[in-house]
């Protein structure tokens, strides 16, 4: 399936063309919320590093065990920044006209939590055969209101997220205890996970610190 991303976010899909083989290079894998804050970390990372990602909406669990060879291709990357999770614990309904068909009464979830951990436990296998640091991103907040998600899910699935990480000592950059605290303007609107360009913008500080401290370039 096709994962949604706002049309106002998807310059974060931008190819960049060759890049300085001086520098490092990092990889950014996610969904729309990682879109939306990837053209910021360029900027911020310009004359650091390479900054690459996955020129789609890397989705669900399955989607990115699906694709994952691709989106790494061949070459070994000096940090990935990666997630999953929004799309897994997403429940949609063929009969929904909600965009994504995201409907929580009577949809049924698109991965379950268990399996969703055994998926991260095989995509951090592939990962670190190409990775020389790997971040996970926590799964930023579901919000009241929203379509097809359910309030805590996010909590319950980072959960499983952080022992897997855990077990394989990858540290987490937390963008959901930063987005739990963020103000109703930085939403795109009432009940959508998505953000502001201000509320990516302070997403973006977050991953290029966490990148920066990958690299040791504090």
């Amino acid at each position: 399936m096709t994962f949604y991303t706002p049309e106002e976010d998807a310059d974060g899909l931008k190819g960049t063309g060759p890049g300085n083989d001086m520098l490092p290079y990092v990889l950014i894998l996610g969904d729309s919320i990682s879109i939306g804050y990837t053209e910021a970390v360029r900027e911020r990372l310009d004359g650091i590093c390479n900054v690459e990602r996955a020129d789609a909406n890397c989705g669900d669990t399955n989607a990115g065990l699906a694709n994952i060879q691709s989106w790494l291709g061949g070459r070994t990357w000096d940090v990935v920044h990666f997630n999953w999770g929004l799309h897994d614990l997403c429940c949609r309904h063929p009969d929904s006209k909600v965009y994504g068909n995201r409907d929580k009464i009577k949809g049924t979830v698109a991965v379950e939590v268990d399996q969703y951990a055994e998926n991260l436990k095989q995509l951090v296998k592939i990962i670190s055969q190409q990775a020389k640091h790997m971040i996970w991103a926590s799964t930023t907040l579901v919000p009241e209101g929203e379509a097809g998600r359910h309030l805590g899910d996010d909590i319950k699935y980072n959960q499983a997220a952080a022992a897997v990480m855990e077990e394989s000592q990858i540290p987490c950059n937390d963008l959901h205890a930063i987005t739990s605290g963020f103000s109703a303007d930085l939403f795109k609107a009432p009940g959508d996970v998505h953000y502001t360009k201000e509320g990516s913008r302070i997403l973006a500080e977050a991953v290029v610190n966490s990148v920066k401290n990958a690299l040791g370039t504090e």
